[in-house]
């Protein structure tokens, strides 16, 4: 889940946990000069987006135990973050170096452990069933794809997000990775309409009816 409203005080809280590690409420209050309830209140709300976690009690000091507060998966996205930067310019750099045929091998690699995982969930389905949950294992990649139609009537396949923009903007791999990919699961051959490197706002596939190798 990603957070779209975090008040200034529940990203001092964040912000603490991130610097000192995980921490008590008391102890954050008494960091951040709030009482132990108003740093209470916060936790819940962060608590129930999934920005902190309980990691478990510890005693600091008369009376029951303390649950202790960490930053939760979710927190990530609030803080910086390079890699992807970072591994475009590796990809980049491979490339460049004359390697390009190694990112090439990487992506057919990490291809091949999905395949089997996609496969099962698209066993038994046909025609445009198959199409969707096609789009559904996509989307649980970050892909965000949905299922629309072209005006002519035929199937499409569209990808509202790249989650590997800095690769692509590096190297065609993933691109064509994926589509070999999901041209062999989906048994159909693809016809690219829409391309985000080339600034259009998502990525389009067509389906072509004959079958692949037709």
């Amino acid at each position: 889940m990603i957070p779209t409203r975090i008040g200034r005080s529940q990203r001092r809280i964040l912000e603490h946990l991130k610097r000192s590690g995980p921490a008590t409420i008391p102890e954050v209050a008494a960091t951040m000069e709030l009482s132990v309830e108003t740093i209470r209140t916060h936790m819940r709300y962060l608590e129930a987006r999934d920005l902190v976690v309980r990691g478990g009690r510890r005693t600091s000091g008369p009376g029951r135990p303390e649950i202790v507060y960490e930053l939760g998966d979710s927190s990530e996205v609030l803080f910086p973050n390079r890699e992807g930067a970072l591994l475009g310019e590796l990809a980049e750099y491979i490339r460049s170096s004359g390697q390009a045929e190694l990112i090439n091998r990487f992506f057919d690699a990490r291809l091949e452990r999905r395949r089997d995982l996609v496969r099962r969930r698209l066993e038994g389905l046909e025609g445009e069933a198959r199409l969707l949950e096609l789009a559904r294992a996509l989307s649980d990649d970050g892909y965000m794809a949905e299922v629309q139609r072209t005006p002519d009537g035929r199937p499409l396949l569209r990808l509202c997000n790249c989650p590997l923009r800095n690769l692509v903007d590096a190297t065609a791999a993933p691109c064509r990775a994926e589509l070999a990919f999901v041209q062999e699961l989906l048994g159909r051959s693809l016809e690219r309409v829409s391309y985000i490197p080339d600034g259009d706002g998502s990525c389009c596939y067509a389906v072509v009816e004959e079958a692949v190798g037709a």
